[in-house]
Parts: C-alpha cells; sequence; structure tokens
C-alpha cells in the first residue's frame, strides 16, 4: 500500500505542541482538559471570549431559523447587522460612515476596499508602509511588506510606492497623486505593534484631500473596541474613507466588512461589489451579539482598564516597554521574544509573537479576567532568561 508522509490537512502554521478541544471565556483547554490562558484571542478574534452565552445563543436561534441565503434576497438580520455596526462605529465621528459591504475575511475586506479606490479615481497604483500585513489575496498581498509572501508573485502584483510607517516628514516629500488609494493599519501588529501617531494620521489624511486619493485604515485587528474605542479611528479622531474589518467582528464567526462614506457609496452601483456568503445570518447574528456584548459589558472601557494594569505591573520586569493601545499590546522583551513565549507556554499562557524578534503580541479577549492579568503578571516576574 502506498504510504505519504503528508497529512491530510495541509500544514499552515506550527500548530501548539496539542490540541484543543474547547473554550470558555478567557481559557481554551486541551485533550487531557488541561486549561490555559488565552492572550492570543485565536490570532485577535475572540473578542468576546470563548462560547460567551449571548453569541451562542444567537447563533443557535438563528441555524435554527435560516442558515443562510445569498444576497438574493433581503435578509432582515444582515440590515440590523449593517445598521447596528455603523450606529458602533460611527460614535464620535466627524465625517460619519454611512454604508457597509459584508465579506467573509479581512484579506476579502482590503481587496475589495482597494478595488473600490482604483475604480473610483482611474488609478492603478497604491501606497502603502514598511511593515504592513494586509493579507494574501492579489490586491491585499500588493500592500503588504512581507518578502517571502510576496516571492514569486510580482508579475500578479499592483505597483505600490511603500513608506516609511509613521515618518511625518517622510510623508511632506510624497506625491500621492498617482495612487488610488494609502491604506496602512494605525497600529501595526504583526510588525511588532507599531502605533501611529494622531499627528501623522492627520498629515496622511490631509495629503490624501489634497491628492484626491482615498484613504482606508485596515481595522481588521484594531477595530471592535480593541482599543477601548469602536475603531483607532474614533481613538485617533481621524476620519478615513473606507474601514476594512474582521478578525473580531463576529466572535469568531467568519465576517469581514467594509465601511464607507457616503460619497463613496454613492458613487457605487449595484453589482460592483458582491460576495455569496457575505453578511450571511449566521455571521449578522454573532455580529449582532458581539456588539451587544461589547456595549452592555462596557467591554471597551474593561480593555482600557486591563492595558493600564498591564503597562504599570510588567514594566521594569523582564519586559523593558509595553507598546500599543487597549488590548492589542506588544511585550518588549530585549533578550528575545521567543524563549520569553515558551516561558509563557510553560505557564498555561498563550501569546503570539511577531516580525520584531524582541516583541511578544497579546490579543486577548476584551473581556479578560483579573485572574487572567493575574497569571500574568506571575509569569513574566518568574522568568529568567
Amino acid at each position: 500500500m502506498h504510504t505519504t508522509s503528508i497529512p491530510p490537512l495541509l500544514p499552515t502554521y506550527a500548530p501548539y505542541p496539542f490540541p484543543l478541544l474547547r473554550g470558555e471565556g478567557d481559557r481554551v483547554f486541551d485533550e487531557a482538559g488541561t486549561a490555559y490562558w488565552d492572550f492570543y484571542g485565536g490570532h485577535c478574534v475572540c473578542a468576546t471570549g470563548h462560547a460567551h452565552p449571548r453569541v451562542v445563543q444567537a447563533i443557535s436561534a438563528q441555524a435554527a431559523q435560516l442558515i443562510f441565503y445569498s444576497t438574493a434576497a433581503q435578509l432582515p438580520v444582515r440590515d440590523q447587522a449593517a445598521s447596528a455596526l455603523l450606529a458602533f462605529a460611527n460614535e464620535g465621528l466627524a465625517d460619519p460612515l454611512a454604508s457597509v459591504f459584508f465579506c467573509n475575511s479581512g484579506a476579502e475586506a482590503n481587496e475589495n476596499a482597494l478595488k473600490i479606490a482604483a475604480k473610483l479615481t482611474g488609478r492603478t497604483r497604491f501606497t502603502s508602509f514598511r511593515g504592513g500585513w494586509h493579507g494574501r489575496s492579489t490586491l491585499a498581498l500588493s500592500v503588504t511588506d512581507d518578502p517571502k509572501l510576496r516571492m514569486g508573485l510580482e508579475t500578479f502584483l499592483a505597483p505600490v510606492d511603500f513608506l516609511p510607517f509613521g515618518d511625518e516628514a517622510a510623508l511632506a516629500n510624497v506625491n500621492l497623486g498617482q495612487s488610488a488609494a494609502v491604506i496602512l493599519e494605525p497600529i501595526q501588529s504583526m510588525a511588532g505593534i507599531r502605533v501611529a501617531s494622531g499627528s501623522f494620521l492627520r498629515a496622511l489624511r490631509k495629503a490624501c484631500d489634497a491628492s484626491g486619493t482615498l484613504l482606508i485604515f485596515d481595522e481588521v485587528q484594531t477595530g471592535m473596541g480593541r482599543l477601548g474605542k469602536p475603531f483607532a479611528a474614533n481613538f485617533f479622531g481621524v476620519t478615513p474613507d473606507l474601514i476594512t474589518s474582521a478578525k473580531g467582528l463576529a466572535s469568531g464567526i467568519p465576517m469581514g466588512a467594509v465601511l464607507m462614506t457616503e460619497a463613496i457609496a454613492a458613487a457605487l452601483k449595484p453589482g460592483d461589489l458582491g460576495s455569496t456568503f457575505g453578511g450571511g445570518p449566521l455571521a449578522s447574528a454573532a455580529l449582532l451579539a458581539t456588539l451587544a456584548v461589547i456595549l452592555d459589558e462596557n467591554l471597551m472601557a474593561r480593555a482600557s482598564e486591563v492595558a493600564q494594569r498591564l503597562r504599570t505591573e510588567l514594566v521594569g520586569s523582564v519586559v523593558s516597554k509595553v507598546e500599543g493601545e487597549g488590548l492589542l499590546l506588544g511585550l518588549r522583551v530585549p533578550s528575545g521574544a521567543a524563549g520569553f513565549k515558551q516561558h509563557l507556554l510553560t505557564h498555561h499562557i498563550l501569546a503570539g509573537g511577531s516580525g520584531d524578534p524582541d516583541v511578544l503580541r497579546l490579543m486577548p479577549p476584551l473581556n479578560l479576567s483579573d485572574a487572567a492579568v493575574e497569571a500574568l503578571v506571575i509569569a513574566v516576574r518568574a522568568f529568567t532568561a
């Protein structure tokens, strides 16, 4: 009989050394029933924690009523999800967002946002930033600064100018007149939790306005209350033309969204965008429940509160600095993050690496418990390089 070493499921990332069977709140459990504090959140996805009763109930009730129908039919739950997301996102924005296109992932959201920009401006060039990471689909990969992923695919990628992230002086000398859009993560996650300043984002907004270039905030990780505000746009007080969202949007049910201003939405016509599964009933119900949990349980305030405690209690240990905002944080460990990550795993704490070898990322549920924070503090203080 023919045998092969290739597993049925194609390997992608190196997994944890144990399978996970279930989750509850801010913990996940392996086959032996061992609990792990989840400071990784399934890569910034589990905004309301694992198996939150309100999210579970919403998904279950919707599944019993209607699991799926495409946008060939109007669905009240989809319309409600769009209205609720816009109301959430527009808190305090000077220029409100007016419409939502639902899709299925962050890469798909970025792909559509870039496509919208090219269609509306008639331009085929884009501007992005060094260290930016926006996805693996064609246009999203074009604006992603990851040579390993781009290698061998350059022929298919759109022309992109990569600028230094957060450099206001460099921005002043750039001509954006050929760019359909500038896209950036207000906080670069994969690059090691690098935060743009409000002044830089305001200068970028001004430069885009002057050149007729659309501004896209990739808020796949910074959105849904993670920074202590609905989105980074609210946090920094700068409204882009389009916001892309995914990850925590529906508490783990695959969902992406492109939120846009009235001017953008008015320029699009039916048929310009489409997605079979985008805004499906299950995802829409999960989104509504996710928003309700975030608001009713004051999870944005909780994110800010926990972040402040971690800054106070971790700096001065092996951690020299806590980067980031809210619960999108990077622990800077000058001795190297890899050994520190392994140390935390022995203390039953899951965390994430980054492109910076000295930065370990924390992207936990927004309803992180005091017990989880205490466990992390104890583990950090026990680390010796």
